[in-house]
Order: structure tokens, then C-alpha cells, then sequence
């Protein structure tokens, strides 16, 4: 199995393409791998290609893109997760589960039982560490899409994508009598609450967004347990 790497950038068969510091320093020092070795590289538009290593010495390393392979590993139904901020390391676990379980795009929001808050001036650099964490699983996972990741401020603000879902312990659709209809959609949007779950005016202000209560079996899961589990449920039945 060849290594698999992200490239933010245009592919074309027979291009030259250079890689960053960090993902040099991966296939020299981890992966061990040498001159004329055959990696995977993607940029999440769809498909992969096969690419030859021409250059692979202390910071630099360069590939030739050789086949191009159209496949496509994605659900057929794009699910996208709301979810509230947590302390960073449940963000993270979230972000790397969710993303190998085939989530499209992620917006970690505000909310009023968040443990977690992102000011303004620290808000590029942790984006781009989850964006990180998003990439190297879904490099590790096999997809052929990358999902984004965004911060968003308030929950009023939030994108909304196809039928909307907010997970709810009690009083709420089961999963159980809306599973056969996911087939038939080609967006959902999940939100899932933090720790201490939506306050009363936040599931009220879903609820007037469109948002529909679901409860995903008789237990409470953890913030970040729910969004792979719903992800796994949702990859059986598609």
C-alpha cells in the first residue's frame, strides 16, 4: 500500500509537484522512502494519482504524477457536523474520528455550556491545527474529499446543508424510525451539543431553524463520542 498525501494544489497527469517541509521530512525520516519510490497524492477534488518521487532530500521533495486513478470513497449522502466547542483535545478527537468516518465539512460553534472558547487573535493558528488533523486523517482513512473546518461565533450563524438533525436525549425522533429515509438524502447536518448538551433557548432557535430533535438510542454519549456514531449509523444504511 503506497503512502497516501495531501496536496493543496492543481494535479495533472505528468505534472511536477512539490511538497512542504513537514510532509518532506515524513517520507525521508518516517516512511523511509527514496528516489523513484511510488506514493498517492490527492487534493480532495476527487479521485487520486499514482506519482513517482524525483526529488527527496532535508526539505525538499517533489513527485511526477504518473496515473490518475477515479475513485470515489465518500458517502453518498454528505454529512455535516455542528459542533459545539469543548475543551480542545474532545475538538480534536471529534475532528480525526468524524473525518475518517467520511464527515464533509465541520463548524465548531459557541454555545452557552461550552467549555471551550477561541478568541479572535488565536483563531488561525488553532484553525489550521484542526485543519491539520482533519488532513492527515483523512490521508490516513483513504478519502478522496477534504473536509473544511471553520469556526463559527453563535449559533444563529451557522450553515445550514439539506435536512437538519440536532441530537437530543429525550423527547425526540429515533433513529431507529428515520434511518431508511437517509438514503434518499444528499445532505445532512448534525448538531451536537457539549458536554453539559443545548441550553432550552438554543434548541428553541434550532428548532425555528429547521432543525429536527433526534435521539440516537436509549444512553447519553459523550459530546465526542456522537458524531462518529452517528457517522458509522449513517455509512450502514447508505
Amino acid at each position: 500500500m503506497f503512502c497516501r498525501i495531501y496536496l493543496d494544489a492543481k494535479l495533472e497527469l505528468d505534472a511536477l509537484v512539490g511538497m512542504d517541509a513537514e510532509q518532506t521530512k515524513y517520507l525521508r525520516q518516517v516512511m523511509r522512502l527514496q528516489v523513484g519510490d511510488m506514493i498517492v497524492v490527492f487534493n480532495g477534488k476527487g479521485g487520486e494519482y499514482e506519482a513517482e518521487l524525483t526529488c527527496l532530500v532535508k526539505g525538499e521533495a517533489q513527485c511526477r504524477l504518473i496515473d490518475f486513478i477515479d475513485i470515489n470513497r465518500e458517502l453518498p449522502c454528505r454529512v455535516h457536523i455542528i459542533q459545539a466547542a469543548n475543551r480542545s483535545e474532545k475538538i480534536e478527537t471529534v475532528l480525526q474520528k468524524a473525518t475518517e468516518m467520511g464527515a464533509a465539512s465541520f463548524q465548531i460553534v459557541s454555545s452557552e455550556r461550552a467549555t471551550f472558547n477561541l478568541p479572535a487573535n488565536k483563531r488561525e493558528k488553532r484553525i489550521l491545527r484542526w485543519q491539520k488533523i482533519v488532513s492527515e486523517a483523512a490521508e490516513q482513512s483513504e478519502r478522496t474529499a477534504m473536509p473544511g473546518v471553520c469556526w463559527v461565533d453563535k449559533l444563529s450563524a451557522v450553515a445550514l446543508h439539506g435536512q437538519c438533525f440536532v441530537l437530543h436525549p429525550r423527547d425526540a425522533r429515533l433513529w431507529q424510525d428515520m434511518r431508511a429515509n437517509i438514503q434518499d438524502l444528499e445532505d445532512i447536518t448534525l448538531a451536537i451539543g457539549p458536554e453539559g448538551g443545548w441550553s432550552k433557548q438554543e434548541l428553541e432557535l434550532l428548532q425555528s431553524q429547521g432543525f429536527e430533535a433526534l435521539m440516537f438510542g436509549q444512553r447519553i454519549m459523550r459530546t465526542e463520542t456522537a458524531a462518529p456514531a452517528l457517522l458509522a449509523a449513517i455509512q450502514a444504511v447508505v
